[in-house]
């Protein structure tokens, strides 16, 4: 009995010592603090990501307008280039990148029949800029497809016809889907026949209305080949999402005239990315860990243990 008496002394001189000393850093909960700092952020890095390559994307959509303004030459005589050139495209031709290249029957050395000469907006090789309401997407659009313009944005697919409408025409776009980084072609499957999607080019808007949406296997290039008469474009992704074995096609057809609503949309600040939900769940989260360290350094409450033997 004199045993247990002696045990509960010590407890209660351990105790009332907490207790007069405050609250006090716990070094027990620096591990415990890293782990659930390191748990919150893998799990809003992808949303931050997102949103911060959407944020970065929209303002070079939304200097679009002000680039071709400058732009050399002048707007007019760009589109009026550009559909030349879709006109001189070789008839026939597989449609794979960087095959399908436009024939002139003049001096070859003709900048004028070079594709990343057409509709030039900056060095960069900046080009258009599709909006598709339905999901959220502003996007800009750039000469080709190599990887490291897919990360910027979108590409338009050499060797299909530029964004510029007309009969006979059909324009392809690509994005990735699935980046961790940024989301892109991501929801294009939501797009359903019905739906439309906008391009700006060189101060003119063009809408089009989605007729087809299919997956094919990559090597069914003819899905993409231009039709006579009809003014197309499409826009191409990877699926399934993560394995990226087929390719969603959604085909749109150009709404002429342009609706009033559409034409509005010119030279408009990109309304995407939304307000950053991540951004309250970052301050949630930072308050999260700091509980949990003002928690770990408060005294030991003073109880009343009893032990039975």
């Amino acid at each position: 009995m004199s045993s247990v008496l002696f045990v509960n002394r010590i407890i209660a001189i351990k105790h009332k010592r907490r207790d007069k000393r405050g609250w006090k850093f716990s070094r027990a909960s620096i591990i415990p603090s890293i782990l659930l700092t390191a748990s919150f952020a893998s799990l809003l890095y992808p949303h931050a990501a997102m949103w911060l390559s959407q944020y970065h994307m929209s303002e070079v959509a939304a200097q679009y307008a002000k680039l071709i303004t400058n732009a050399v030459p002048a707007p007019h005589e760009q589109l009026a280039r550009a559909r030349d050139y879709n006109r001189k495209l070789s008839v026939g031709a597989i449609y794979e990148a960087n095959t399908n290249i436009p024939t002139s029957h003049g001096d070859t050395s003709d900048n004028r029949q070079d594709y990343w000469q057409q509709l030039k907006a900056n060095n960069d090789g900046l080009m258009a800029r599709l909006r598709i309401k339905k999901i959220d997407l502003d996007l800009p659009v750039y000469h080709g497809t190599e990887d490291s313009t897919l990360l910027k944005g979108l590409g338009h697919l050499r060797g299909t016809s530029l964004p510029v409408g007309g009969p006979g025409t059909r324009s392809v776009v690509t994005g990735h889907r699935g980046l961790a980084s940024a989301e892109m072609f991501t929801r294009l499957d939501e797009i359903n026949k019905g739906d439309t999607f906008t391009f700006e080019v060189f101060g003119e808007i063009f809408t089009y209305k989605v007729i087809e949406k299919i997956v094919v296997n990559p090597d069914e290039t003819k899905k993409i080949a231009a039709v006579p008469g009809k003014d197309l474009v499409t826009l191409i992704t990877c699926t399934p999402l993560g394995i990226n074995t087929q390719r969603i096609l959604v085909t749109g057809q150009r709404i002429v005239p342009t609706p009033i609503a559409d034409q509005a949309l010119k030279g408009k600040k990109p309304d995407v990315p939304r307000f950053p939900w991540w951004v309250v769940g970052v301050i949630v989260s930072l308050c999260l860990v700091a509980c949990y360290i003002w928690w770990a350094g408060l005294p030991v409450k003073k109880k009343k243990k009893k032990i039975q033997l």
